[in-house]
C-alpha cells in the first residue's frame, strides 16, 4: 500500500510540475501576444476609423461637386508620380503584404500614408475601387514595422503582421471574425497559420470597438426570402447557382488581370498608363449618365440586397474596377467584389429560382470566396453581415465557388498549396 501511495504521489508530483512548466512558458507567450494584440488593435484601429471618416468625407464630397470626376487622370499622374518618388512599384499593394508574412520581407513604414492618401485622392475623384484592400496594407504595413521596432524573430513579425491584416480589415468594414480568419487564410490556401488565431481574434475586436467609438461602423444587412425549408429541389437550385458564382469568380479574376496587363503592354509610361485609365473611367462614367460605379459602391450594394439591381451592374462594375485597380489607382477589391456578387445575385436570381435578395446575399458571399480561394472567411462574413439564418445554404454555395472556380485569385501572390479537388500536395500561385 505504501509502494501504490509512493508512485501516484510521485505521479502527481511530476504531474505538477509538468504543469507549472507548461503554465510558466505557454502564460508568458499569451501574455506577450495580449500585449501586442492590444497595441496593434488600438493603433490599427484608430487609423482605421480616421480612414473611415476621410472615405466617407470624399465620397461626400464628390457627390457635392460632380466636377471632381474630370480631375482623376490627373490625380493619376500625382499618385504615380508619389509612388515613383517614394520608391514603391505602383503594383504593390495587398500582394506585397502577403508576401511579407510568407517570407517575411520587410515592409516600409511609407506605404502607410501612401497608400491612405492616395486611396483617398482615388475616391475623391471617381475611382471606381473599394477600401478594405487598402485596410488590410494600412494594418499590415503599421502592425509590421510594430513588429520590427520590437526586434521580433522572423515567426513573430509574421504573426504580428497578419494582426494588423485583421485589424484593418476589421476595422474599417466590421466583421472582427471574417477579419480574423481571413488574415490567417488568404496567404497559403489549405494551411491556416494557427498560432495567429488568438492575437487576430484579440487584436480585431479591439480595432473593430476603436473604430466604432471613433465614429466608424458595423456593416451588416436585412435579407428578405430567406427560404422557411430545405428540400431537394431547393438543393438543386443552389447547386446550379454555385456553379454559376464560380464561373463568374473566374472571370472577375481574369478580367481583373488581363486589362491591368494589356494597359502596362501598350503604355509601358507608367504617367501615360494611368492617365488614360482615368480617362477611360471618365468618359465611361459620363455615358452611362450616373455615377453609381464610381467609389466603393455601398448605396449600390444595400439596393441589391432589397432586391433591386440593372442586368449589366455586375459586367460595368468589374470593368471598371479592373481598369482603375489595373492602372496604379490605390484603394481594394473586396468591396467591389461584394457589389459584383450582390448585384449579380439580385438581377439574375429568379432564373435560379430564387428570391433577388436572397441570391445577392448568396453572390457577395459566393463570388468573395471565389476570388479570394477564403471558404472559411466568406461562411464567417456570411454570419456578420445576414445573421445565422439560412447559414447552411450560405456554406453550400460557398463551398461550391470555392471548388468549382479553379486557381484564379485576385493576388498573384496568394498560393494554393492542397488541390481543390483531392487531398494532393500542388503549391502554386494563382493565376
Amino acid at each position: 500500500m505504501r509502494n501504490e501511495a509512493g508512485k501516484l504521489s510521485g505521479t502527481l508530483l511530476r504531474t505538477l510540475y509538468g504543469l507549472r512548466y507548461v503554465m510558466q512558458r505557454n502564460g508568458g507567450i499569451f501574455l506577450r501576444w495580449c500585449a501586442f494584440a492590444v497595441v496593434i488593435g488600438l493603433v490599427v484601429g484608430a487609423v482605421g476609423a480616421a480612414f473611415h471618416v476621410a472615405l466617407e468625407w470624399a465620397g461626400d464630397t464628390r457627390e457635392q461637386y460632380g466636377w471632381l470626376l474630370y480631375l482623376l487622370p490627373l490625380v493619376g499622374v500625382f499618385i504615380a508620380f508619389w509612388y515613383r518618388k517614394a520608391d514603391m512599384p505602383l503594383e504593390r499593394g495587398t500582394n506585397f503584404i502577403l508576401t511579407s508574412v510568407r517570407e517575411n520581407h520587410p515592409v516600409r513604414l511609407r506605404l502607410a500614408p501612401s497608400i491612405f492618401i492616395t486611396s483617398i485622392l482615388t475616391h475623391l475623384c471617381g475611382g471606381s475601387a473599394g477600401r478594405e484592400g487598402a485596410a488590410i496594407q494600412l494594418g499590415g504595413a503599421i502592425s509590421g514595422n510594430i513588429g520590427h521596432w520590437m526586434r521580433l524573430d522572423d515567426k513573430d513579425c509574421r504573426t504580428i503582421t497578419m494582426c494588423g491584416m485583421a485589424a484593418g480589415f476589421a476595422a474599417l468594414f466590421g466583421t472582427p471574425l471574417a477579419a480574423s480568419v481571413f488574415a490567417m487564410e488568404v496567404i497559403s490556401v489549405g494551411v491556416m497559420y494557427y498560432a495567429a488565431l488568438f492575437p487576430c481574434v484579440l487584436a480585431s475586436v479591439i480595432a473593430h470597438q476603436v473604430a466604432l467609438s471613433l465614429g466608424g461602423e458595423t456593416t451588416a444587412f436585412a435579407l428578405i426570402g430567406l427560404p422557411q425549408q430545405t428540400d431537394a429541389l431547393l438543393l438543386v437550385k443552389l447547386l446550379a447557382f454555385g456553379v454559376a458564382c464560380a464561373v463568374l469568380s473566374a472571370g472577375v479574376c481574369i478580367v481583373f488581370h488581363r486589362i491591368g496587363h494589356l494597359f502596362k503592354r501598350y503604355m509601358p509610361n507608367q504617367y501615360l498608363c494611368i492617365a488614360v485609365g482615368g480617362l477611360v473611367v471618365v468618359l465611361t462614367s459620363l455615358l452611362l449618365g450616373t455615377r453609381e460605379y464610381n467609389g466603393a459602391g455601398m448605396q449600390v450594394i444595400e439596393r441589391a440586397v432589397a432586391g433591386e439591381a440593372h442586368y449589366a451592374a455586375f459586367a460595368i462594375k468589374l470593368v471598371l474596377t479592373a481598369v482603375t485597380i489595373g492602372v496604379g489607382y490605390k484603394g481594394g477589391e473586396i468591396v467591389p467584389v461584394l457589389f459584383i456578387g450582390a448585384t449579380f445575385g439580385a438581377a439574375y436570381g429568379g432564373f435560379f429560382g430564387l428570391q433577388p435578395s436572397f441570391a445577392a446575399g448568396l453572390g457577395m458571399t459566393a463570388v468573395f470566396c471565389g476570388v479570394t480561394n477564403a471558404p472559411l472567411t466568406s461562411i464567417l462574413l456570411a454570419f456578420e453581415l445576414f445573421g445565422g439564418d439560412g447559414l447552411a445554404l450560405f456554406a453550400l454555395v460557398i463551398a461550391i465557388s470555392y471548388m468549382l472556380s479553379g486557381y484564379y485569385g485576385l493576388y498573384s501572390e496568394q498560393k494554393i498549396l492542397y488541390s481543390k479537388l483531392r487531398p494532393q500536395f500542388i503549391d502554386r500561385k494563382t493565376k
